[in-house]
């Protein structure tokens, strides 16, 4: 939805909402497709916008929509390089659950000797930051090996934030869901 919207931003309807200008009114064919959906794109005409000349001194500005790439974080501005295993658990009644994330031989222990430490578990989308502490460490002969992070889920507007963002980040990272 986003995106859509992202995409009449940057339309010459919408540019002509900045500065007036001889638009036809016709926008032709326009095909939109990407490999997750169906949308095939239609013509659309519109009658040529009638604008009264904007004030020079005060220009009108349009929001800017980004699209954020969702990653998963352990040391703020720094991208964790590998990709999770996830086990979700959600209560009988469907108010609460856990999500444990395992990480084996993560890329924070590359960088955080030049980053510094590891200060949490983030997980960065569009919609925000979901944020946990609940992080630990496994070391073998000394060095690390394994990470594993845990994200509580106390209500369902918390798992429903949750999947959309593992919905995202999966997508993103060819991550599959099997059901046990």
């Amino acid at each position: 939805m986003a995106a859509l919207h992202s995409l009449a931003l940057s339309s010459p309807i919408s540019n002509s909402l900045q500065r007036p200008s001889s638009f036809s009114g016709v926008i032709s064919r326009a095909v939109i497709q990407s490999k997750h959906s169906s949308f095939n794109g239609q013509s659309l005409h519109f009658p040529c916008p009638r604008f009264a000349p904007l004030a020079q001194s005060s220009p009108m500005r349009l929001p800017t929509i980004m699209m954020v790439k969702p990653t998963i974080q352990f040391i703020q501005g720094t991208d964790e390089q590998t990709v999770p295993d996830v086990r979700l658990t959600k209560s009988r009644d469907g108010t609460n659950g856990m999500a444990i994330f395992s990480f084996d031989q993560p890329s924070v222990f590359d960088s955080s000797a030049e980053v510094g430490e590891i200060t949490g578990f983030y997980m960065i989308d569009e919609e925000g930051v979901l944020q946990s502490v609940d992080v630990s460490a496994k070391f073998v002969n000394g060095k690390p090996s394994r990470v594993e992070a845990k994200y509580v889920m106390r209500t369902p507007r918390d798992w429903d934030r949750f999947m959309r963002f593992m919905e995202r980040y999966s997508n993103a990272n060819g991550l599959q869901f099997i059901k046990k």
